[in-house]
């Protein structure tokens, strides 16, 4: 017998890349330009040229050092070279031996977890999170808890999420600017949030956590400053990828940074050294942990991304789409037509629109649109998102 719940992660795969296969069905079906592929965020920047650039001069190195392993946490110099970065960017005196190379920011959240927490505890989240928050946690034998944002705005709702830190809460992961609805956490949002944990961790007497999921750091739009969580709460470990920033989602790499400002960083350094062993997440890619190092510093691309934003806002507004304004990442949170969002997907369906239902989000009534793809996309879906209105009228 196979494992029962892994045979049932399996046998119904994530909302989102389930609809992306339905997607490259359907365009082998009718063609690429016949479908409206928002599902997955799959970055059409082309990676910059510098990475291009790194790849290929590296390729001319020896294949014992360059396809070789790195020590399970990562090559010293690259692990160097990216803490270098965190302290001139961000003012923290981040060290080589608290950053843990990864496979990207899932592996990061996964090791993260497994490093934080005993079977039984609970990990909080904020709704609507990234689905997979939750088999990362139940994976732990954790409990995962939906703490609801704040609407209109969508930062974190403190009061409710104080109701929700018990004594078996372990962590709490927030991820800004934030997927699926695109919001980034204020800095008196997140000061507030670190006065609430250091007050639980006084009142309960053990330690919180705050796991901070980072991948869409860079991509943020209107001048907005994305504050560095390790700054404001002491207890935080950083999940980042390069898959978005860089347009490198298929090579997975990213990193954990272990908070220096933390009074038990070596312990949960450690730890999360252990996870990575448990769960076969070692020596992240190679080739990839050193082009990154090269080019550590470079600035995203955005302005495709905010073109892409104006394009969808202005043209979904004109029809008559409720929908809420993102300050980052490249997502859009648009209402459902009707309570049921995986019924309104389905329907978009028809008009070739592929809209991933908010229900794997952790609520209700709405749907994600990933803008992430190219702008003909976004022109040509018009009349579709206008037919699927009139189908409600």
């Amino acid at each position: 017998m196979v494992n029962e719940r892994m045979f049932g992660l399996g046998n119904e795969p994530s909302a989102i890349r389930e609809l992306f296969a339905y997607g490259m069905a359907r365009k082998a079906e009718i063609g690429d330009d016949k479908v409206f592929d928002f599902s997955i965020g799959n970055p059409s920047v082309p990676t910059p040229d510098a990475i291009t650039q790194a790849v290929l001069d590296l390729m001319g190195e020896p294949a014992t050092t360059l396809h070789g392993y790195s020590p399970a946490a990562g090559d010293p110099g690259v692990r160097a070279t990216i803490a270098d970065s965190i302290s001139r960017r961000f003012g923290i005196q981040a060290t080589a031996d608290r950053i843990y190379m990864t496979v990207g920011a899932a592996a990061s959240l996964a090791i993260s977890i497994a490093a934080l927490t005993d079977p039984g505890d609970e990990v909080v989240v904020i709704s609507p999170y990234f689905p997979e928050y939750k088999v990362w946690i139940e994976s732990a034998r954790c409990t995962c808890v939906e703490v609801p944002a704040h609407v209109p705005d969508f930062q974190i709702d403190l009061e409710a999420l104080a109701a929700a830190i018990t004594q078996k809460t372990s962590a709490v992961i927030i991820n800004s600017p934030n997927n699926p609805v695109g919001a980034v956490y204020s800095e008196e949002n997140l000061r507030g949030l670190a006065e609430l944990l250091t007050a639980k961790e006084a009142e309960l007497g053990r330690n919180l956590y705050l796991i901070s999921d980072e991948p869409y750091r860079e991509i943020v739009y209107d001048g907005i400053e994305v504050p560095y969580v390790p700054n404001l709460y002491a207890r935080t470990l950083v999940c980042y990828s390069y898959s978005k920033s860089f347009s490198l989602p298929g090579e997975r790499i990213g990193y954990i940074y272990v908070s220096n400002l933390m009074e038990d960083a070596a312990e949960v350094y450690a730890a999360v050294n252990g996870a990575g062993r448990a769960l076969g997440y070692i020596c992240a890619p190679v080739l990839f942990q050193r082009a990154i190092a090269r080019c550590v510093d470079i600035p995203s691309n955005v302005a495709p991304y905010a073109a892409n934003r104006a394009l969808l806002t202005e043209g979904l507004s004109a029809l008559g789409y409720e929908f809420v304004e993102p300050q980052g990442a490249f997502y859009l949170w648009v209402r459902a037509l009707e309570e049921d969002a995986r019924a309104f997907s389905d329907r978009a369906k028809a008009q070739e629109l592929l809209l991933v239902p908010s229900d794997s989000f952790g609520v209700g009534g709405w749907v994600r649109v990933s803008y992430c793809v190219s702008s003909d996309v976004i022109r040509g879906s018009m009349p579709a998102f206008e037919a699927l209105m009139s189908a409600y009228r």
